[in-house]
């Protein structure tokens, strides 16, 4: 159901709150369409500055149009800073450092040549597009799939710990193995090979040259097969182990900014502010 949008009985406080951090009403769902296509194009001319020949003829242009995106993302951002009533939760949650994430690139290109790249970070903003649409759902199934690798954080560094274990000796014996005349000049580079191989990336810069090299090449590849489903069996039973979805609010908080409620919820899950 549409709230109602009248601004009676609200300050700028409330009526800014329901502009810039909810989506279900007519001002907020301007604003977030609006907010979506700004990132896609300043994402768009992050990109575009990268190609040469399109710098050479434009890059004035694109440099104009990636200060000016700075800016309405900076006066975007303090403004969600100064409406919520514990700015500092919001500052320190994903969405607040995702969207400082997004101005400051361009600032420290003034002191770091090439630092502007980084602006592409902005795509990760674009995540509200579920929201935005009313696409909750999503949500949902997206807060299932973070309680499945969080569950699963145990066990993938167990087994990351392993194969880890696992490169290192097997590239210490092609090391010996092979020896620096065969391109296995250290044990680190050796590592590096074993890596690739393992991963079945394969990217042929090393390779092994006698017969007992070859056949340790051999083990290593039938191993990198049957290693890369591990992780996805892994993170597939702990999906399963989930509760069944259950709807999501796309209201935020208005004192931290948090989304991702539960459509039943009375209070913040995060801040514990009424809703």
């Amino acid at each position: 159901m549409t709230k109602d949008y009248s601004k009676a009985g609200k300050n700028w406080k409330d009526i800014l709150h329901e502009i810039i951090f909810e989506a279900d009403t007519p001002g907020g769902k301007v604003f977030d369409v609006i907010l979506l296509i700004a990132i896609i194009l300043s994402v768009v001319a992050v990109m575009l500055e990268s190609v040469a020949k399109i710098k050479l003829e434009y890059g004035h242009v694109l440099y104009i149009a990636e200060w000016v995106f700075t800016i309405l993302f900076t006066i975007e951002y303090v403004t969600r800073l100064l409406i919520v009533t514990r700015p500092f939760k919001y500052a320190i949650s994903f969405l607040g450092i995702i969207d400082l994430l997004s101005v400051i690139p361009t600032y420290l290109s003034l002191i770091f040549v090439g630092a502007q790249s980084l602006l592409v970070i902005r795509s990760i903003r674009l995540l509200r597009v579920f929201r935005v649409f009313k696409l909750a759902r999503f949500l949902g199934e997206a807060s299932q799939l973070m309680s499945a690798l969080k569950a699963s954080r145990p066990k993938i560094i167990v087994f990351i710990g392993a194969v880890f274990t696992m490169v290192v000796i097997l590239g210490t014996l092609m090391y010996l193995i092979e020896g620096g005349e065969n391109g296995f000049t250290s044990i680190p580079k050796s590592i590096y090979w074993a890596v690739v191989t393992l991963t079945t990336v394969g990217y042929g810069d090393i390779a092994p040259q006698t017969v007992l090299g070859q056949g340790l090449a051999t083990l290593i590849m039938i191993l990198g097969y049957g290693i890369i489903a591990v992780p996805t069996g892994i993170v597939s039973a702990e999906m399963t182990r989930q509760k069944p979805y259950s709807p999501v609010s796309t209201q935020a908080c208005p004192h931290c900014g948090a989304e991702g409620h539960d459509s039943d919820a009375a209070y913040c899950k995060k801040c514990g502010g009424h809703l």
